[in-house]
């Protein structure tokens, strides 16, 4: 798909509006394959919260503050959700 770049490894979403991500100004965001650790981490500090496990998850994920996580467009939230979910589904493999 456009703006994504998979591997076994991770995906690389390329914004479509580049963002402050740690305080650098990126236009691109680099998220590992999570583990089992990764999922159970984010849904143990949630309190149920599906939004903030995603937010948790994805912040891990990418290395990136969770406050810079939620800075992002809209679209590019979508493009960075669509990232994860192809990294988890083994067709894409």
């Amino acid at each position: 798909p456009s703006g994504l770049f998979l591997t076994v490894e991770g995906v690389t979403v390329t914004l479509g509006y580049p963002t402050g991500l740690n305080s650098v100004k990126a236009d691109k965001l680099v998220m590992r394959a999570p583990t089992v650790r990764d999922v159970r981490a984010a849904g143990a500090t949630s309190g149920g919260d599906a939004e903030k496990r995603e937010l948790q998850l994805f912040s891990s994920l990418t290395e990136v503050g969770t406050s810079d996580v939620e800075g992002l467009k809209v679209v590019d939230y979508q493009r960075v959700q669509e990232g994860y979910f192809r990294l988890v589904d083994e067709s894409e493999l």
